[in-house]
C-alpha cells in the first residue's frame, strides 16, 4: 500500500471511530480513562525500556541535553502521564451542554450545545507525554485522534499508543479512534495534511520550524503555536525577594519548555540594585546572561544581547536581559519581540499590575507568578492539548472545551416561517 493510502485508510476509519466517540456517555468515557492511566502504570517497566531506545538514539547523535530531558520517560513521569489521565476523567464533559437558551418573539428556542470537533490530528515532537495527553483529551471530549509523534521518540510513542488501545478493545470500543502514525517517514504528514474531507483539525507541537512546515503545507485548520518567547517585568515597586523568586522558577525549573522565561525587563529605578543580584543568582543556577548596555554597566561580566536575542526562544539555560524605562517601554517590548504566550509582571502596586492585564495581550498574563504556571494542568484544564496562539479558534492552552465547538439548536411547537 502507498503512503498516501494508508494515511488515507487510518484517517478513514478514525472518522468512523469518531461517529462512536461523539455519542458515548460521561461514564463510558471516563471509565476509558481511568483504565488508560492504571494501565500506563502497570506497564511502566516497558515503557522505560522502550524510551531507553530512543534516549540511546538521541545521545548517539548528539542531541542538546535540554531536548533529551523533553525525551525522558521514567516511573515519575508515568504517573504523571496517569494522573493526567485521571484528572481529565474527572473533569466536567463539555459534550452535551446547552450554552445558553432564548426565546424568539415567535416562540421558538434557540440555543446553542456543544459537539466534539470530529477527527484530531497532532503532530508533534519528543515529548511522549504528548501521546498520552492527547489521547485523553480528545477521547473524552468525543473526538477520535491521530497522533504523528517526531522519529525520535518512535518506540516510546509507540509503546504508550499500543497500552492505550488495549484499553479501548476491552471495553469493545473502537481501536481506529486512536491512531499513532507507525512510520517515520515526513512524507506521512504531507499526506495527513492533504485530508480535509476525513480530518477536522490540525494541531501541531514542537519547534517554530515544524509548526511552520505544518501550516504552510496543511489544507486543514491549524492551531499555531510558533514559539514561547515568555517575558518577566520586574516593575519598580517590586519585592525582590519574590520577583528573584519568581524569575529563577520561570527561567531555571524546566528551561527547555515553551513556557519558560527568556527575557527578563526591569526597571530603570531599581537596575542598580537588582541587576546584580539576578545576575548572580541566575549565573548560580548555570545561566548565560546576555544584557543590553545599561544592564552591562551594573553587571559587567554578562555578554552585549543583539537585537536577535529579544526575538530568541532559547529553550535552554541562557536569559536576555533589558532595562526600560517605564511600564510603557516594557509592554512595547514585549509587543514588538514577544510571540503572545506568557507574560508576568512583578509588581506591589495594584494600578500597574492591573494596567498590564488589560494592555498585555497574550495568551496567558500573570501577575506575581512564574511563567511556568502556563500550563493546561496547572490552570485547572486537566492534561492540555497545547498552547494556541492563534486567537481563532482557541487562545492559550488548549482544554476539554477547546476540542469542541458548538452548533444551534432550534425547540419549537410548529412555528412555519412567513
Amino acid at each position: 500500500m502507498s503512503l498516501r493510502n494508508e494515511m488515507l485508510q487510518l484517517a478513514r476509519e478514525a472518522k468512523q471511530a469518531g461517529r462512536v466517540m461523539a455519542n458515548l456517555s460521561s461514564a463510558v468515557k471516563n471509565d476509558l480513562l481511568l483504565r488508560m492511566a492504571t494501565a500506563l502504570e502497570q506497564n511502566t517497566p516497558a515503557l522505560v525500556e522502550a524510551n531507553e531506545h530512543d534516549l540511546a538514539a538521541a545521545r548517539e547523535q548528539g542531541m542538546a541535553p535540554a531536548m533529551i530531558d523533553r525525551l525522558v520517560l521514567n516511573e515519575e513521569r508515568i504517573k504523571a502521564m496517569a494522573d493526567g489521565l485521571r484528572e481529565v476523567a474527572a473533569l466536567p464533559d463539555p459534550v452535551g451542554e446547552i450554552t445558553g437558551m432564548w426565546r424568539r418573539p415567535n416562540g421558538i428556542q434557540v440555543g446553542r450545545m456543544r459537539i466534539p470537533l470530529g477527527v484530531i490530528g497532532i503532530v508533534y515532537e519528543s515529548r511522549p507525554n504528548v501521546t498520552a495527553d492527547a489521547a485523553g483529551l480528545c477521547l473524552k471530549s468525543g473526538n477520535a485522534v491521530i497522533l504523528r509523534g517526531g522519529s525520535e521518540a518512535i518506540h516510546s510513542n509507540s509503546a504508550i499508543g499500543k497500552i492505550l488501545k488495549q484499553a479501548l478493545a476491552q471495553m469493545n470500543l473502537p481501536a481506529a479512534a486512536l491512531q499513532v502514525v507507525a512510520t517515520t517517514d515526513r512524507g506521512a504528514i504531507l499526506e495527513l495534511l492533504k485530508l480535509e474531507d476525513e480530518i477536522d483539525l490540525i494541531i501541531p507541537r514542537g519547534g517554530e520550524g515544524l509548526i511552520r512546515f505544518v501550516s504552510e503545507n496543511s489544507r486543514i485548520p491549524v492551531i499555531k503555536h510558533y514559539k514561547g518567547v515568555c517575558h518577566v517585568f520586574v516593575d519598580a515597586s517590586a519585592d525582590f525577594e519574590m520577583a528573584e523568586r519568581i524569575c529563577l522558577n520561570s527561567k531555571v525549573q524546566r528551561p527547555g519548555v515553551c513556557n519558560a522565561m527568556e527575557t527578563l525587563l526591569v526597571h530603570k529605578d531599581i537596575a542598580e540594585t537588582f541587576i546584580p543580584r539576578i545576575v548572580t543568582a541566575m549565573r548560580q543556577a548555570g545561566v548565560e546572561i546576555r544584557g543590553c548596555e545599561i544592564t552591562r554597566e551594573f553587571a559587567p561580566e554578562v555578554m552585549p544581547a543583539t537585537e536577535d536575542d529579544w526575538f530568541a526562544e532559547y529553550l535552554d539555560l541562557i536569559l536576555a536581559v533589558r532595562v526600560v524605562d517605564n511600564q510603557k517601554d516594557a509592554t512595547d517590548h514585549i509587543n514588538r519581540y514577544g510571540s503572545l504566550h506568557t507574560e508576568t509582571i512583578v509588581t506591589s502596586d495594584y494600578a500597574h499590575s492591573q494596567r498590564f492585564l488589560r494592555e498585555i495581550n497574550s495568551s496567558v498574563v500573570m501577575v506575581n507568578a512564574s511563567t511556568r504556571f502556563s500550563d493546561g494542568n496547572q490552570l485547572g484544564l486537566g492534561a492540555e492539548i497545547g498552547i494556541s496562539t492563534t486567537k481563532l479558534h482557541s487562545f492559550g492552552p488548549m482544554g476539554l472545551e477547546d476540542l469542541t465547538t458548538r452548533k444551534f439548536i432550534v425547540l419549537g411547537d410548529g412555528q412555519i416561517r412567513a
